[in-house]
């Protein structure tokens, strides 16, 4: 795993992440160049796609360090993917990412989406290329959201019928735990749509009685989902 060196400030807008951040994209570029390389005669075409892609470099809290982030580091894999897809709801974020990439990477193929992710995946998937007899296509989409109110289990289940994998990051601790008492309520929608089914209360109530912990609860419940959805399930990471 590379170590990311502080970059000069470039004049175009970045964001501001945690020091812990470092570490992510570390593991990051790790599984990018284990899965771009180790793809790389498996398929015809490989297609990257990040889903809150931001602008591709941030400040490190208050410090003047700046680093690239996710669509920057898929970007320096050894071999690269034939394909990028990159969304965002912040224009600005857009747009500099767009320059950044068209000022290092000109003759790159990618394809750049404003808005939630969630709602331009009609968008998304008819940018990836299309398999036929003669071309393979395989994509990796990373989803790294700020919460888990941020992304839809529908949006992963309308993803997944193309050929793809995930990596996807679960706020669970700071996001879910905090909120649990808020999230729990019938009126709130937040985990229906995460977990894509308003009957994970059942399944809840029926846990507490076990004291199970909500963090490996919902963990074990996306785990759940996504396996239904044809992925594998994991092997004793959240036994309650």
């Amino acid at each position: 795993m590379k170590e990311q060196y502080s970059l000069p400030d470039d004049g175009l807008p970045i964001s501001t992440i945690g020091s812990w951040s470092l570490q992510k994209y570390r593991l990051l570029d790790l599984y990018d160049t284990l899965f771009s390389t180790g793809m790389k005669h498996q398929w015809g075409v490989r297609v990257y796609i990040d889903l809150f892609s931001g602008p591709g470099r941030a400040r490190i809290g208050t410090t003047q360090r700046i680093v690239e982030t996710s669509p920057l580091i898929a970007l320096r894999v050894p071999d690269p993917f034939d394909k990028y897809i990159f969304c965002d709801e912040d224009p600005d974020y857009v747009a500099a990412l767009r320059e950044r990439v068209k000022r290092d990477w000109p003759a790159v193929d990618a394809s750049y989406l404003v808005g939630n992710c969630n709602d331009r995946v009609p968008e998304i998937t008819a940018e990836i290329p299309r398999a036929s007899k003669t071309t393979t296509v395989l994509s990796f989409c990373f989803i790294d959201p700020f919460g888990i109110g941020d992304i839809r289990f529908e949006t992963i289940r309308a993803l997944s019928r193309s050929r793809m994998d995930f990596l996807i990051l679960l706020a669970l601790a700071m996001d879910a735990n905090r909120f649990q008492t808020l999230y729990a309520r019938e009126t709130d929608h937040t985990l229906d749509l995460f977990l894509g089914d308003p009957g994970w209360r059942n399944e809840w109530k029926m846990a507490t009685s076990r004291r199970v912990d909500f963090r490996r609860f919902l963990a074990q419940q996306f785990a759940d989902r996504m396996a239904a959805i044809g992925y594998l399930p994991p092997i004793g990471l959240f036994k309650m």
